[in-house]
Formats: structure tokens, C-alpha cells, sequence
């Protein structure tokens, strides 16, 4: 099926030209360049053996103190983020505080995200195939720790914890390097998984954080080969481009979101509110929050009304943030009242309460524009058309496509990961949500009885 270009005021552009390094046999980054975090790795290089050394119950016992320190700490936690919150009122937005902010409850959310992790079967160690050979060899594939993970990620201090457990329960060191705005903050939970990991005589090294706040102390974790297995980038649009594009060790492609809803021409019109409502208000922040609501011509005039009282004129009513619509040419004529789009607002991952709308005459010209402006995160089609389901997901080309959900849902808690490293957006290794399956690689154990080639 030749699908219709996307018409109108937004053009398609090729997606960023991400061509990061070619990974080369190079050696090992030269010690003296590494000023700010040599120690710090070569520690966790050196703790490697202690962690692999651990078998399932063990590494279950750890994860539960550590779930336990959390809890135990969170005194400690919110008046280091109380810190945070103060240099940060004149500096990030308040829908970016939200980000930052940990409460009580949101500690033992992430207690309990580690006693989830914990909970899951141990992925190091499984055989994933197995075959034998006419000449006798017996060739196993069995799943291996990725060694040394490193972590640059700005905000979100839970995201602290939810690296080092995975990490841990896959069979890897972690090194944390959050934002300045978050410093504090991650300095008291790493303090808590540490006080877990002294109490079962391991090196604290395992979960290794990088006070260095600097753009000096990332960039080295980005040329840190023989140091550093695998980096994952999680923030921005920016934070992810750079690594991608400057990183000389392996890295995933993570996180930006430029999230569409498209509404069908026969969709519940009421379910369809409720769910663009999720999606876009119950944490704007967020990476798998709504940037872009698709709207089929023939409900637009029904539907467009009603989604200018759901997100503007209720929510003012109730004293929450209204949402602002950022309008194309024919959704503007239907309303009569917005604010026209801009020119990149279709390219945008907003983070905030502000939703571009369009109308499109199909669900074939929908799919164009996805296909065209979409990060590859998470899109969603509202419908009742089997058909238009069918064709939706099989050439929306995302790592997450919802048939009548939120895109809200694209998270590794709630797909049942426990908790997630970051969502992936690129195709190798690792795409969606990255849970213990993708924290680990293999290799070949071969055994055989003397054959020789």
C-alpha cells in the first residue's frame, strides 16, 4: 500500500542523522585523559568478580535490603531533595520539578520497584538454544552479564534506584551520572544501596556514582572503552544526540517522545477523551506523554469541541493547568479559537501541557504523518475498525503501538519488567522498554569430546 504523503503546512523531514562512531579495534581509552572518573571506574571494573560470584539467592537477598535502606532512609532522602528542590525553583520549569520532586510515597514506590526486580527470575545463566553438531559438539547459548553499564540521566532521581537493581539482578556494575539539578537526591539514595551492599560484605563499587555534575565527567564516560560495556543516555532530546553522536563506546538510543494519538473516524468519542486526557495530563513530563493528537475529519467537529472543554475549560474550572492546543489549519477553522501551530510545533516533545492537533482526511494519511514525524516511542490509534487497527500497527513503525489505550503505559513497570533502564527507541539490540532481557547479551559454550577440525 502506497500511503499518501503528509499534506499541508508540515513538511517530512528525514529523521536526525544519528551516526555516531564507528566502533573500531581501538584500545582502551588512554588512563591520563580520564581525570575526573578513572578511579571510580577502574573500582568498578575491579568489583565485577564480587557480583558475578553471587548466585540467584544471594542477589535476591541484596536487592531486598536495598529496597529495605531505601525505606528505611527516606528522612534522609527527602531533605537531600528538598535541596534540589530549592536550587531548582528559579532554574526548571514547574512541570520539570515535578520531575525532581520525591516524596514519601514515591520512595516506597521505589522500594517497591526493587522488590520487583528482585521478585524476577534471574536472567544471567539461562540457556536460550541449545543443538548438537554431526561431528559430536554440543553448542549452547547461554545468557551473560553485559559487564559495566553506565548511566547518564538527568531529573529524575528515581531513576537511581531503578538502574542500580536491574543492573544489579542482571549480573552488571552500574555507573550513575545524574544532573546537577538532581545531585543531592541521588547522593542519598546511593548512600542507601550502598549501606545494603556493606551489610552483605560487598564492594559499595557496585553501584558507582559520578559526583562530577560537568559536562567534563559525561564526556569521559562517552570515551571511556575498556571502562565502560554499554552506555544508555536518558533525558532530552540533546543528552541522547550527544551520546549518540560523540560516544565511542556502545549506546542506546533512549527516551525522546514525540507521542501521537490518533482519533478514527468511528471511535467512542467518550473513551477517546478519557484517553487523550491521560495521556497528555496525568504527567506531561514524561517521555511517554502525548505531544500530538491525529483527528479524522468526519468526528472532528464533534470531537474537537469536546476536547477543548475536556482540556481547557474543565480543567481551568477545576484550578488545574490547562492544556493549550496548538491547532492545524483545519482543526483552527473547526474550532475558531486556539492557537495556530508552528512551524516545528509537529516536531516538538513539548514536556508540558501543550498538545498540537491536526485533522487528517484517513487513517492511511495518519499513518504518513507518524511515520514522517514520530521519535519511534509509542503511538496509539482510537477505533472501531478491526481493519483500521490491523493496518495501523503493522506499518506504524514505533517501538510501542496501542490499539484504543494511553500511550501512558509504555513503561517497564507496567509492561511487568519490575522496573525499566530507559525505553529504547533504535532496533538493536534492545528496543522498548529495556528491562533485565536487554541488561544482558550472551555467548557460546560449546563442549565436546576431543574433536578436532
Amino acid at each position: 500500500m502506497n500511503l499518501p504523503p503528509p499534506s499541508g503546512e508540515m513538511p517530512c523531514y528525514p529523521p536526525p542523522a544519528f551516526s555516531g562512531h564507528e566502533f573500531s579495534a581501538s584500545a582502551a581509552a588512554d588512563p591520563t585523559e580520564l581525570t575526573i572518573t578513572r578511579p571510580l571506574l577502574e573500582e568498578a571494573l575491579a568489583a565485577k568478580p564480587a557480583l558475578a560470584a553471587l548466585s540467584t539467592e544471594e542477589k535476591k537477598a541484596v536487592l531486598l535490603s536495598m529496597a529495605d535502606a531505601l525505606e528505611a532512609d527516606t528522612p534522609a532522602i527527602l531533605a537531600a531533595n528538598a535541596l534540589d528542590l530549592a536550587a531548582a525553583q528559579d532554574t526548571i520549569s514547574p512541570v520539570m520539578q515535578d520531575r525532581l520532586r520525591l516524596t514519601q510515597g514515591r520512595i516506597a514506590d521505589m522500594a517497591a520497584g526493587v522488590r520487583a526486580v528482585a521478585a524476577l527470575p534471574d536472567p544471567v545463566g539461562r540457556t536460550l538454544a541449545s543443538h548438537t553438531l554431526p561431528n559430536g559438539l554440543q553448542v549452547n547459548k547461554a545468557s551473560v552479564p553485559l559487564g559495566v553499564i553506565a548511566i547518564i540521566y538527568e531529573s529524575r532521581p528515581n531513576v537511581t534506584s531503578d538502574a542500580a537493581s536491574l543492573t544489579f539482578q542482571a549480573g552488571s556494575v552500574c555507573v550513575l551520572r545524574g544532573g546537577k539539578e538532581s545531585i543531592h537526591s541521588n547522593t542519598a539514595i546511593v548512600s542507601a544501596l550502598h549501606k545494603a551492599l556493606t551489610q552483605h560484605h560487598l564492594p559499595t563499587a557496585l553501584v558507582s556514582l559520578v559526583t562530577d555534575t560537568t559536562r567534563a565527567s559525561a564526556n569521559e564516560l562517552m570515551q571511556a572503552v575498556g571502562y565502560i560495556d554499554l552506555l544508555i543516555p536518558r533525558g532530552g532530546a540533546s543528552l541522547i544526540q550527544t551520546c549518540v553522536n560523540q560516544a565511542k563506546v556502545p549506546c542506546i538510543q533512549t527516551g525522546t517522545g514525540i507521542c501521537h494519538i490518533y482519533v478514527d473516524g468511528d471511535a467512542d468519542l467518550q473513551k477517546a477523551l478519557s484517553v487523550v486526557e491521560n495521556a497528555k495530563t496525568s504527567r506531561p513530563s514524561v517521555c511517554n506523554a502525548a505531544e500530538v493528537c491525529l483527528v479524522h475529519r468526519d468526528i472532528a467537529p464533534d470531537f474537537l469541541p469536546q476536547l477543548w472543554d475536556r482540556l481547557v475549560v474543565r480543567r481551568r474550572e477545576a484550578g488545574q493547568p490547562p492544556v493549550e492546543l496548538r491547532l492545524d489549519p483545519k482543526a483552527m477553522e473547526v474550532l475558531g479559537r486556539g492557537i495556530p501551530a508552528g512551524y516545528d510545533d509537529f516536531d516538538t516533545e513539548f514536556l508540558d501541557y501543550i498538545l498540537a492537533v491536526r485533522v487528517v482526511d484517513s487513517v492511511e494519511e495518519a499513518i504518513a504523518h507518524i511515520n514522517c514525524h514520530s521519535t519511534g516511542h509509542s503511538e496509539a490509534i482510537l477505533t472501531q475498525t478491526r481493519a483500521h487497527a490491523d493496518l495501523f500497527t503493522r506499518l506504524v513503525d514505533s517501538a510501542a503501538v496501542y490499539v484504543n489505550a494511553s500511550t501512558r503505559f509504555t513503561d517497564g513497570g507496567q509492561f511487568g519488567l519490575g522496573c525499566e533502564m530507559g525505553i529504547s527507541t533504535q532496533k538493536l539490540h534492545a528496543r522498548g522498554p529495556m528491562g533485565l532481557e536487554e541488561l544482558t547479551s550472551y555467548k557460546y559454550v560449546i563442549h565436546g569430546d576431543g574433536q578436532i577440525r
